[in-house]
């Protein structure tokens, strides 16, 4: 049975165009996708991502149990900051990228992706097996998640916090960080992170609550450029990023290594007596840190005007197939198409001219860095 969002109400009565997300039904687009895009790049844009994950790992041995469970170093992580990181499988696929949040000492949050909820909580059920000194929780039910993301999005979401030293430490927030505050009247857990290459701000509020913060969030933004934006800015915002989609740049036969993303996998974590921390997926992590990639993946900028899709051949300028688009789309901010693909290391370098069939016919296309955009400080 498809899923509703607690803000379904909302999205409906914006005449949003929905879609079946994850086996949730969520706003595609409320008008035009270039237009939401644009907006989040030049002013803010509101998103709803209460399809995502949040799952409470609380007790004395939450931090530990973490380490054992996932690639990263969380019990190094200070109250108050969040995390990238991954869960992978013994064989080191990843299972999901996350964020994880340290709330307090014994307390973290790990935010999985809509269509990885049920694989994470099950894989940390089975990797807390034994311990009583952690207990997993599944907020998700609970939990609605409204971004703002763009530019202006701190004066709209400090303007929504009256009382003056929660609105100051707001606007004080780093990159990755949490803090708790009233806004518009609503306890929230306020995080500066996001998924489009803008600064932004993730509300984690009650569910019942979200409806009456997003429409004060819409109310107070619109004056300064706010619109609602749907998933496909959201794509081509992450996209242009450079940001992994799981499921397209990430999956169970792809490793942190083989996207790039290697510097998530801790292999230095160590146990109290300074022993190497076993963790899942460690000695495949480990043997793949050190192996000659058999792929790699890569930016390319497309030199006609038709775009690469997601599962579009790339070939060598002979016709030779030498990889596989993962993401594709035209880029509102640059004006020409932009694709990651993994492609063998010996087409991987900068510069290199390839093509990607698209329906029967070779578009030219390059290979570029990663991120294709990145905003101005």
């Amino acid at each position: 049975m498809t899923r509703l969002s607690p803000l379904h109400d909302e999205h409906v009565a914006l005449g949003a165009a929905l879609t079946d997300f994850a086996g949730w039904q969520m706003p595609l687009r409320y008008g035009s996708d270039v237009a939401e895009h644009t907006a989040v790049r030049t002013a803010a844009g509101l998103f709803d991502l209460s399809h995502m994950g949040e799952l409470e790992l609380s007790g004395p041995g939450a931090g530990d149990a973490l380490d054992r469970a996932l690639v990263g170093n969380l019990s190094a992580l200070a109250v108050g900051r969040a995390r990238y990181t991954m869960i992978c499988a013994p064989d080191g696929g990843v299972l999901d990228d996350l964020v994880v949040y340290r709330l307090e000492d014994e307390r973290y949050l790990v935010v999985a992706n809509a269509s990885n909820v049920a694989v994470v909580r099950d894989a940390l059920t089975e990797r807390l097996a034994g311990r009583p000194d952690a207990t997993l929780e599944d907020r998700s039910e609970q939990t609605a998640l409204i971004a703002v993301q763009g530019p202006l999005a701190e004066q709209v979401v400090g303007g929504l916090v009256p009382e003056a030293t929660e609105a100051q430490a707001v606007r004080e927030l780093r990159y990755y960080a949490a803090v708790r505050a009233t806004v518009q009247g609503i306890d929230a857990l306020v995080a500066r992170t996001g998924y489009t290459g803008e600064d932004g701000f993730e509300l984690f509020v009650p569910a019942d609550e979200a409806p009456a913060l997003w429409r004060a969030v819409l109310a107070a933004g619109a004056p300064l450029g706010l619109v609602p934006a749907g998933l496909s800015a959201r794509d081509s915002l992450r996209l242009e990023a450079g940001m992994p989609l799981y499921g397209n740049e990430l999956d169970r036969t792809t490793t942190p290594h083989d996207a790039g993303l290697g510097r998530v996998v801790r292999l230095d974590k160590v146990d109290r007596d300074g022993m190497p921390l076993p963790f899942v997926g460690r000695d495949a992590l480990e043997a793949r840190a050190h192996a000659t990639p058999a792929r790699t993946l890569v930016g390319l900028q497309g030199l006609t005007r038709r775009a690469a899709r997601h599962g579009y051949d790339v070939v060598t300028t002979g016709g030779t197939v030498v990889g596989t688009v993962t993401s594709g789309a035209p880029s509102p901010t640059l004006g020409h198409p932009v694709a990651m693909a993994y492609v063998t290391p010996e087409v991987a370098a900068e510069g290199t001219d390839l093509a990607v069939d698209v329906r029967g016919r070779h578009e030219a296309v390059r290979v570029v860095p990663l991120p294709f955009y990145r905003r101005a400080r």
